[in-house]
């Protein structure tokens, strides 16, 4: 089972700054409790050929997507179709998601909201509890609405149909006092090397009394912690002094001001 999930948040109104996403920081949560993480985001114009290619380009990746927006029935509501190409499969009245919406709508339904029904084919449905307009999956594809209140459940049973909770990662990390970061490179590449299983990250920062530098291993918690004694000794062996970074508040300073 996959670790981490992509996400497509899809809008132009986000990129123009009319509206602030709220789906990346809620996915994350979302998945962080059940032991996954985030692989990576986009943000996507309600544009056809940026959204087609753009979904063609997550599909073919291993790890499960997370799309929201554009599953209305206005001109700029595209993913739908987009997704469609984008699989390769014809767009088709999904008689289920149909019956949803004429039930919910009753005579309302037409002439608009009825082509919310209109789904790639062999498209499954993901039930909208706030007002019966489903999303839907296609495979490790899961296609939510935009709107944060309804996207939140739907996805919740997304996750309790399809990715039951893991053992989730841990992080560890260490304060090391005025070293420079360029310094360390060939010790950082011959840790990684020892520990690929392992994610590495570096942090150099300028402080009043002089460089920083902050570093992280984060993995399954077994793995993390023999990487990071690993690391410790390895620092110790420079001469290199090692701060916790629970420990290390006394050490955080302003940075240094831009003259």
């Amino acid at each position: 089972m996959t670790a981490a999930l992509g996400i497509v948040v899809i809008g132009t109104e986000i990129l123009r700054g009319k509206r602030q996403d709220a789906h990346f920081a809620r996915t994350r949560r979302q998945l962080a409790a059940r032991g996954y993480e985030v692989a990576w985001c986009l943000v996507v114009p309600d544009t056809a050929d940026i959204l087609v290619d753009q979904l063609r380009w997550a599909m073919a990746r291993a790890e499960p997507v997370f799309s929201f927006g554009g599953l209305g029935a206005t001109p700029d509501d595209l993913t739908r179709a987009c997704a469609a190409t984008a699989a390769g499969l014809p767009l088709r009245r999904h008689p289920e998601a149909e019956q949803l919406i004429r039930a919910q709508f009753g005579a309302a339904a037409e002439p608009v909201r009825v082509r919310m029904a209109d789904l790639p084919d062999s498209a499954t449905l993901i039930p909208n509890p706030i007002n019966k307009v489903p999303g839907f999956s296609l495979g490790k594809q899961h296609f939510f609405p935009g709107f944060p209140q309804m996207a939140e459940p739907m996805s919740e049973w997304v996750l309790a149909q399809y990715y039951p909770p893991r053992a989730g990662n841990v992080e560890q990390r260490i304060l090391l006092p005025g070293a420079r970061e360029g310094e360390l490179v060939p010790l950082m590449e011959s840790f990684c090397a020892t520990h690929p299983r392992i994610a590495f990250s570096s942090l150099p920062s300028l402080r009043q009394h002089g460089m920083q530098l902050e570093l992280g291993v984060a993995g399954l918690p077994a793995d993390v912690a023999r990487a990071m004694a690993d690391l410790q000794q390895r620092l110790r062996a420079e001469g290199l002094t090692i701060v916790p970074l629970d420990d290390a508040s006394s050490h955080e300073e302003a940075p240094e001001s831009a003259s």
